[in-house]
């Protein structure tokens, strides 16, 4: 099968939040589980560089590089060769209009247009150089942001570790209007982590994701990181079959 999508993703800053897995479970897609590390449910807040984005091996002019940011949390779900585990979006800002109608429409993916900016200042941040990265997005009227200062090199994320569980995810899914579930694969290699410091969430948590996150996206991120990007294919979406197992069940705890 032929990726429907393909494109590098760079430099992905990711605040993560230990939240109340009941407050989650509403919003699991049908089909799929509530995923865990040691006992914890995490939703994080994503930004990164979109870059070389083709649909279908095309390249759509004014549309290839952008930014992106998403609240996000992990799922799994049984696939015929074991756990597939996933994540499912909260919402996806993204500055292009046209991304975001088609990605609604076509897909039902929680997509909005807002129009953004970023900062990245990496510069042989590879070598343990500091840097900073910060993505902004304009709702209410004001600029908003997530923003992280990276510490040291970046590493390979060790298996088991919480890093991996943030970082590691191979399935999207996504609820659809008559109830219920797409999956689609995505691919790239294990991505290098840094470690990051300074971190900030400047966001209308309400406004942009209802009065559930609230309690939870309003102190400091459990842990973050900064995750070096690859190239990724994303391969078209199947609905999962009716009846699927997951949804019912109390989710997996991944232990490092």
């Amino acid at each position: 099968m032929r990726p429907f999508l393909t494109a590098t993703w760079r430099y992905l800053v990711m605040l993560n939040y230990e939240v109340d897995p009941e407050m989650l479970r509403p919003l699991v897609p049908h089909g799929t589980e509530l995923d865990t590390w040691q006992g914890k449910a995490f939703a994080s807040m994503v930004g990164f560089r979109f870059l070389d984005t083709r649909v279908r091996g095309l390249a759509v002019p004014f549309h290839q590089n952008f930014d992106e940011v998403n609240l996000r949390y992990y799922v799994r779900h049984r696939g015929p060769e074991g756990w597939r585990r996933g994540v499912a979006f909260v919402k996806e800002i993204v500055p292009r209009l046209a991304i975001a109608t088609v990605a609604r429409v076509l897909y039902n993916e929680p997509y909005v247009a807002l129009p953004m900016r970023h900062t990245v200042e990496m510069r042989d941040a590879e070598q343990g150089t500091p840097g900073r990265l910060e993505y902004a997005w304009k709702a209410g009227g004001r600029w908003q942001h997530l923003s992280a200062r990276t510490r040291g090199a970046p590493q390979a994320s060790a298996p088991g570790s919480e890093e991996e569980f943030i970082t590691e995810h191979y399935w999207g899914y996504t609820p659809q209007r008559d109830g219920g579930c797409a999956e689609y694969r995505v691919e790239h290699p294990r991505w290098s982590v840094w470690q990051a410091d300074g971190t900030e969430l400047d966001c209308d948590v309400r406004g942009l994701y209802g009065a559930r996150f609230e309690p939870f996206l309003r102190g400091k991120p459990s842990s973050a990181f900064v995750a070096d990007g690859s190239e990724v294919s994303v391969y078209p979406g199947t609905r999962l079959p009716a009846g699927a197992p997951g949804a019912v069940a109390t989710g997996v705890d991944h232990a490092a």
